[in-house]
């Protein structure tokens, strides 16, 4: 190989290709079209004298060759992104470049509209993309480039992640608008004995809300768990003696649409906090930067609970008992 035959630029591409696994969303994600990302995927076959990405009906398919590739490069890329390009400046009017969220579909419906509004305004050529991931793996796609944020309530934040407080909810109650047993209020004695809906993206009812229940002495009559947060009205307009509590951004989407009500549960729940996580491999990037600084902004002062400032930190480390502060950007 001859390195003065290789353009640096070259590399971007085959990250993308190893990321997208498509050559039309490779080249969207780089601002280029799909003919230039085509010129340069032919053009990293002819260096590496290999097909290198092959398509299959599962998408463009990494070659043996190209899977060895894929770390070398990945740290050659962090390296420029890092310590080469560290300094270099995001302009976000003319940028073109797609980002991509970790949230859920509640996440979506809270977080996409305004979001939406401030890049069409202050990034017009920037697209947004989101992914929905389990818990377990959010660290690996954010390290991987996969994603640029990691957006909601992880209360189980992997370790290593830089994260920063956007703004805190609150739980309210919500029961269908056709369940006429039901009045303004919820009594303790209601709540524990309708069937309920829970939200869990790991399958199983546990974490900080249901502790916080446990504490307080109450029991939840679960009858379904969902992954999914935009089911829970449709099924119970169907099914008018189900309730469930979620958060109230949620909730007063929901009653917009005329099928729930909101009531006040039975008993105090404390708040918790929603927060944007991101890997320190893009923790200089400028328009990681830029784009963490636009969700600050934007939600700090979200409407109905508002909270401070908030410092970007990472978890404390079990195993060191300490916690280490940095940057807010």
């Amino acid at each position: 190989m001859h390195i003065e035959k290789l353009d640096l630029n070259l590399l971007t591409a085959f990250d993308a290709m190893v990321r997208e696994r498509n050559v039309t969303r490779a080249a969207h994600g780089l601002g280029l079209s799909q003919s230039a990302m085509s010129h340069a995927l032919n053009r990293l076959r002819e260096f590496f004298d290999d097909q290198l990405f092959v398509n299959t009906p599962s998408g463009m398919t990494p070659t043996r060759k190209a899977e060895a590739l894929v770390d070398p490069i990945l740290q050659v890329m962090t390296i420029l992104r890092q310590q080469v390009l560290s300094e270099s400046r995001f302009d976000p009017a003319t940028a073109r470049r797609a980002f991509t969220l970790c949230m859920t579909d509640m996440g979506e419906l809270v977080f996409l509209p305004p979001l939406i509004s401030r890049l069409r305004r202050d990034a017009p050529h920037c697209t947004l993309h989101t992914l929905q991931v389990p818990v377990s793996q959010v660290e690996a796609t954010l390290a991987g480039g996969d994603a640029d944020l990691a957006v909601g309530s992880l209360r189980a934040a992997p370790e290593g992640l830089f994260q920063q407080r956007l703004f805190m909810h609150s739980f309210v109650t919500i029961v269908s608008a056709r369940n006429k047993s039901v009045g303004d209020t919820l009594s303790l004695e209601e709540f524990e004995r309708l069937p309920q809906i829970a939200v869990t993206l790991t399958g199983h009812v546990s974490g900080a809300y249901d502790n916080a229940l446990e504490a307080l002495g109450v029991k939840r009559n679960i009858y379904l768990t969902t992954p999914h947060f935009l089911s829970v009205p449709l099924l119970m307009d169907e099914h008018p003696d189900l309730i469930a509590t979620v958060p109230l951004q949620l909730a007063n989407v929901f009653e917009e649409y005329g099928r729930i009500r909101v009531v006040k549960p039975p008993v105090d729940l404390p708040t918790f906090a929603l927060s944007q996580h991101w890997h320190p491999r893009f923790h200089h990037d400028p328009a990681v930067i830029w784009l963490r600084e636009t969700m600050k902004e934007t939600f700090e002062n979200y409407p109905v609970v508002s909270v401070g400032a908030g410092v970007a930190h990472r978890p404390t480390r079990r195993k060191r008992g300490t916690a280490s502060t940095s940057n807010s950007r």
